[in-house]
């Protein structure tokens, strides 16, 4: 190690180590092997924090040893630092990991390169600016790659290893300083079409895609891929280098793109695959015919049902296939003949069933496999046979890894138990994937292709070992209930620790927000649902109509109709839970939930016939006509709301919550973040209001620079002790 300082941030001795300016410490003190003190065993927000957290990773070419990232984050500074392990897979227990960082900034997606005997990595350049570095597996003789001015977000090396990918932030549009060189200071935007922010930030600046030359020591000439287009890509909020993919000849790369712009941007989710030849600097895309155009829309309506998503009216189908929608993430086969991507058929609908599908480059055929799994498939990954393709998807409230192939096109599952895997990586013979529960924080794993069942998951990482050998856990159980019109519903019941099957506890109903995000086995930083358990409360978490893992048919059904079964099905589950379950307190309920969760929880707050005697809204939707146009991302909201409340859409908007604060007659706590420009934080502050106008008892917890999620440790804690101090006065309190 170097004699840079570090700087180890984490909660108490977790992750903290002092330093002085001529040694560093070493790597035992960095990772803090003096643990955090557990009190008796409790879980707190303290602890939650307190955990290092799996990021990115990558396997060496023999698949004998792995690089990856933990983050660890401070509540006393307010931040995080990321840094680089590697760990040989013959020695998988604790403690046999080697930490790799040796400066006091975050180091960034570990990459294997020149056959394993390297690694390259993201850190800032003396300026501040994230760089290409590179470092011997071991550690040492640290270089700088890259000499970016405006610096690197993400990279990836072709396979041939002369050239790079790099993805890179521009300048986007006019600023005001642009148009008024002498108005410098002036903070005013002057705005002529949408989409003006997304998320949350003004859109301003967008990524896009350079290719570089790579000589083995320097990354040089980079060329924009998109050139002068104004296009995002990988494409906002959340897209990354997984939307890129380099040929195995390192002479083509795809990548994904939505060439829109304005309105169309805003209200179309039409994403394509393209493909850029290296050598000529040519591109095609693969998911239009030729000289296709792009019919005209009414932005004021749901697309479901106009011309876009009707290949008999715009002829817009390749191989048979529609691909008016999102389509994502390309990869090629290791021999170079095929090209998969994840495509959504339908435009303006971001939560259509993601299907796999495969094009053969010789002939432009397209195939779907797994077309017998009802569900998304979340993440995929080639074998190396170029003919199997290993694939996540949820189904039945967990997340698993499955397997199908081109010949057979049907899928076989590889994982079991209550889990949910999150990420694949080929790793020699096996799989390398990320693995969390309700009760476990994510891990690494290795997963047997030839083999199946729960067992078939050995634990390479031990991350968090300490949290779950010193920390009382609760217990995660599923209850299958009848719904209204006699569907089955299921719900994940989590128990406290110690848990007393005798005693009557306070219980939580769980409202999921997305709308289309599953309640699986996940693990959350924020809606930890071994935090509640360990605040003594039983949780009751179901997977309500509009989640997906259940077939299309449940999964559409919420689209329009926000007040219909999706709601019932909520009743249902705690009503059936208080039936079937002895210990569940009927007269100490509460309701809590975010985003379309916290929809749900201003809608039941108007519906629930004195059920509850608490609830919690997080970034929730109050009043639906105003979230139509206040939200950014327009095709969500004529998807789910059918179009524009003055073309007469009663069955969505006449279900608007707003309209039955004459029905609320209990205690509400309203979170939200000024950034979250998806859910504007009005619709928190009118909740609010409408509460305390009718003197219900309630409070407003608000985060100026928080979005829709809560980021910073402080503001986490926050958010807990406020969380739980509400629902401890109104459901323990007496």
């Amino acid at each position: 190690m170097n004699k840079n300082c570090i700087i180890a941030i984490g909660l108490g001795a977790m992750a903290l180590t002092a330093c002085n300016q001529n040694e560093a410490t070493d790597a035992d003190k960095f990772i803090g092997r003096q643990q955090p003190q557990v009190n008796q065993g409790q879980f707190t927000p303290e602890l939650l924090w307190a955990m290092g957290r799996i990021g990115s990773y990558d396997v060496n070419p023999e698949g004998t040893a792995i690089a990856y990232n933990v983050s660890y984050y401070s509540v006393e500074d307010n931040k995080s630092h990321t840094v680089i392990y590697t760990q040989e897979l013959n020695e998988t227990k604790a403690g046999n990991e080697t930490m790799l960082t040796s400066a006091s900034s975050s180091e960034l997606t570990p990459q294997y390169i020149n056959k394993g005997e390297d690694i390259a990595f993201l850190a800032p350049d003396e300026d501040g600016n994230m760089q290409v570095w590179c470092m011997k597996a071991d550690g040492t003789d640290r270089r700088q790659l890259s000499s970016e001015a405006e610096g690197v977000d993400e990279f990836k090396f072709s396979p041939d290893e002369k050239k790079v990918l790099l993805i890179k932030t521009i300048k986007y549009g006019e600023r005001t300083s642009d148009k008024h060189p002498d108005l410098d200071k002036a903070s005013g935007r002057v705005i002529d079409s949408l989409m003006y922010r997304h998320w949350d930030e003004w859109v301003e600046n967008i990524p896009h895609p350079f290719v570089a030359d790579f000589d083995g020591s320097t990354i040089a000439n980079t060329k924009d891929i998109l050139g002068e287009e104004q296009y995002e890509c990988p494409m906002k909020p959340f897209g990354g280098i997984e939307q890129l993919a380099w040929s195995p000849d390192s002479k083509t790369i795809a990548y994904t793109c939505r060439k829109l712009q304005g309105k169309d941007y805003a209200c179309s989710t039409d994403a394509d695959i393209y493909l850029y030849d290296v050598e000529n600097g040519t591109t095609k895309n693969i998911c239009k015919g030729e000289g296709y155009v792009r019919p005209q829309v009414d932005y004021t309506e749901s697309l479901k049902n106009q011309s876009v998503n009707d290949p008999a009216l715009t002829g817009n189908t390749v191989s048979g296939f529609l691909l008016a929608g999102y389509d994502t993430n390309p990869s090629f086969s290791p021999d170079g003949h095929y090209l998969a991507w994840q495509s959504m058929e339908r435009d303006g609908y971001e939560s259509d069933i993601n299907r796999l599908l495969v094009m053969d480059l010789q002939t432009g055929t397209i195939k779907q496999l797994a077309t017998d799994f009802d569900s998304n498939v979340d993440s995929y990954l080639w074998a190396d046979d170029s003919k199997t393709i290993y694939f996540i998807g949820v189904w039945h409230g967990t997340t698993h890894v499955y397997a199908t192939t081109l010949d057979e096109g049907t899928s076989t599952k590889l994982t079991d138990g209550q889990y949910d895997f999150t990420s694949l990586a080929l790793c020699g013979s096996k799989l390398l994937c990320g693995r969390q529960s309700m009760c476990e924080a994510t891990e690494l794993y290795l997963v047997d292709p030839a083999k199946s069942g729960e067992a078939n998951a050995i634990a390479v990482t031990h991350e968090n070992a300490y949290f779950r050998d010193n920390v009382a856990w609760g217990t995660v159980e599923p209850l299958w209930s009848k719904t209204v019109d006699g569907k089955d519903l299921l719900s994940w019941v989590v128990l406290p620790p110690n848990f007393d099957k005798s005693k009557k506890y306070p219980t939580l109903l769980f409202c999921e927000g997305g709308p289309q995000s599953p309640v699986s086995q996940f693990w959350s930083y924020r809606w930890n649902m071994m935090i509640m358990a360990a605040n003594g409360y039983v949780v009751v978490a179901p997977n309500r109509r509009g989640l997906p893992g259940f077939g299309k048919e449940w999964l559409e059904e919420i689209s329009e109709n926000y007040g219909g079964h999706c709601m019932d099905d909520y009743l249902t589950a705690i009503d059936d839970a208080v039936a079937q379950l002895p210990y569940i307190d009927k007269d100490r309920l509460g309701c809590v939930g975010a985003s379309f969760g916290g929809f749900s929880v201003y809608w039941l707050a108007g519906h629930h016939q004195k059920r509850f005697k608490a609830f919690i809204a997080h970034d929730g939707i109050f009043n639906i006509e105003q979230q139509y146009l206040e939200t950014e991302e327009m095709w969500f909201a004529n998807w789910d709301m059918g179009g524009a409340y003055w073309n007469g859409h009663p069955k969505t908007f006449e279900n608007s919550p707003h309209r039955f604060v004459d029905k609320w007659d209990t205690p509400i706590l309203c979170i939200q973040g000024e950034k979250d420009y998806r859910i504007v934080s009005s619709q928190a502050m009118s909740a609010f209001n409408a509460a305390q106008l009718r003197n219900i008892p309630s409070q407003l917890l608000i985060f100026p620079d928080e979005n829709h999620w809560v980021l910073k440790p402080q503001n986490g804690v926050l958010w807990q002790r406020t969380y739980f101090a509400w629902l401890d006065k109104w459901l323990k309190d007496k």
